[in-house]
């Protein structure tokens, strides 16, 4: 077989590398809301993200009542303005919300659980220096209210009430779109992020107590919403909640979840709905993360990164493989069976995530493999931290899924099964539309600095126009568009190195 080069030239024959064969029956569904940020920039940022995320450090001792809240680790552990000058209650949290909303996005928002919120805005530099700071720089925060809530909350009674925030979300939002809620932040880092208030890192007991007791009081101000947790920050996080001492060999994801599953037989409903954890990939290359700016090789590791996800035969350049004997990380599958295993039918999601390479193609070849990943393995949500107007391979990176075109073009709603990929040089993934069945949507990816010529095989599908939008190096805003002719179910196309091209198919 042959594929032809199309773009910016005149047909050329080339040998196939790679054959795709993609089935046509038994679709699964992909979440929308794998497609999310966090604080997106809705003004300046040509995306639309499905799902916003209200999360991070400062939320974690915001007061809802004043929009006073401290910076942490962060910055000098500083109660400040920051989250917003207005004494306005929840005005932060509205704002977010209403634009979250006006585009159609579903949102969660995080509810502090800490035990403490911020009580002023001062400024001042390290609240640790004030004597009895806990009793005058910050008001006790407390799951419950007794009695009624209070619409404006009271100030004045040295209280905040974080079912009291829930109910008063669920009176100001859209019914347009979902609101979820987050049990905080990172807990498994309190100690050191949030040291004004944890001397210590949480041990298992109690942030599983704490849990339990914050998701029961949301879920009694709304009933029908979901609740995330426990938004776990990393690798050593998820196995022994950062060395807790009350670890005692057990991992920690599992007792978590254990945990919560016999807080559901005593309530007589689910508290925990959906199992969330952060990933930061520690990969290195060139001697740089990932993450990190680096050079040729670090964008090189990038673009293999996403393989930990999921690969059962890629092992990164990093501390976790030292620490793992040199094994596969495996992460989604992994995760998705301690769910099967110990509490089945809890949702999985990944609220922040970040690959770097915000202006290299090796960026966008990392957020457009991650997307496709979670759509396969079948995440219920995710977001990316980070993303700002300015990186534009990450934008780039999304737009394969949601506007590839330009035009809205979208990524369908059903994955389809497909075999014929090299891990180390290619990725696709192939979807139906279930509003159009007989729209497909192919996004191929070549990691490789030369042309990949692939040739796809749509099982059963009479071919009766293609399209391909293709991002390069220098094409990360407005994608190469090439028309191809298909032969039955069979497309040829030569793909340019370093790209992601989406190929729109009606059969």
């Amino acid at each position: 077989m042959i594929a032809l080069i199309t773009l910016g030239c005149a047909p050329v024959a080339k040998p196939a590398d790679a054959f795709i064969s993609i089935r046509t029956t038994g679709a699964s569904p992909i979440s929308p809301y794998i497609y999310g940020a966090n604080s997106p920039d809705w003004s300046k940022m040509s995306v639309p993200f499905t799902m916003a995320r209200q999360g991070g450090n400062r939320m974690t001792a915001y007061n809802w009542e004043t929009n006073a809240s401290n910076a942490g680790s962060d910055y000098h552990f500083q109660n400040d303005g920051y989250m917003g000058e207005s004494n306005e209650p929840g005005l932060t949290v509205k704002t977010f919300l209403q634009g979250a909303q006006e585009h159609g996005a579903a949102v969660i928002i995080t509810v502090p659980t800490a035990g403490y919120v911020s009580a002023d805005k001062k400024g001042d530099g390290d609240v640790r220096q004030t004597p009895d700071y806990l009793n005058t720089r910050f008001v006790k925060s407390y799951a419950h209210k007794p009695g009624a809530f209070d619409d404006p909350p009271d100030t004045t009674d040295h209280a905040v009430y974080q079912d009291e925030f829930v109910h008063w979300i669920e009176k100001i939002k859209s019914p347009q779109t979902p609101v979820w809620f987050m049990l905080d932040n990172e807990p498994d880092l309190w100690g050191s992020t949030h040291a004004e208030i944890w001397s210590h890192n949480p041990t298992y007991a109690e942030i599983i107590q704490n849990n339990i007791e914050y998701a029961t009081a949301i879920k009694a101000a709304a009933p029908r919403s979901l609740v995330f947790g426990p938004a776990n920050y990393g690798w050593n996080g998820f196995h022994t909640f950062q060395n807790a001492p009350d670890a005692n060999g057990r991992d920690f994801l599992n007792t978590y979840l254990e945990a919560m599953k016999v807080a559901e037989s005593k309530a007589g409903h689910r508290i925990l709905d959906v199992l969330d954890v952060h990933w930061y990939p520690e990969a290195k290359g060139g001697g740089k993360r990932v993450t990190d700016q680096g050079n040729a090789a670090t964008d090189a590791a990038r673009i293999q990164a996403s393989r930990s996800l999921w690969d059962p035969s890629y092992v990164e350049d990093s501390w976790i493989e030292q620490a793992t004997q040199n094994k596969p990380i495996q992460l989604l599958p992994t995760i998705l069976g301690q769910i099967a295993a110990h509490y089945p039918g809890t949702k999985f999601s990944i609220s922040e995530y970040n690959y770097g390479g915000n202006t290299d193609i090796s960026g966008a070849i990392a957020e457009a493999d991650v997307l496709g990943i979670f759509g396969r393995y079948g995440l219920f949500a995710a977001s990316n931290w980070g993303v700002s107007p300015a990186d534009t391979a990450e934008i780039a990176g999304f737009n394969v899924f949601l506007n590839f075109d330009g035009k809205g073009g979208r990524f369908g709603d059903q994955e389809l099964k497909l075999t014929g990929e090299t891990a180390a040089s290619d990725s696709v993934y192939a979807s139906q539309d279930s509003k159009h069945p007989n729209r497909y949507v192919i996004v191929a990816i070549n990691k490789t600095a030369a042309s990949r010529a692939f040739e796809f095989n749509l099982h059963g599908v009479s071919l009766k126009s293609v399209a391909a939008y293709s991002i390069t190096s220098d094409s990360l805003s407005k994608p190469h568009e090439t028309d191809i002719q298909p032969d039955g179910s069979k497309i040829e196309f030569a793909a340019p190195p370093l790209s992601v091209t989406t190929i729109e198919v009606n059969g």
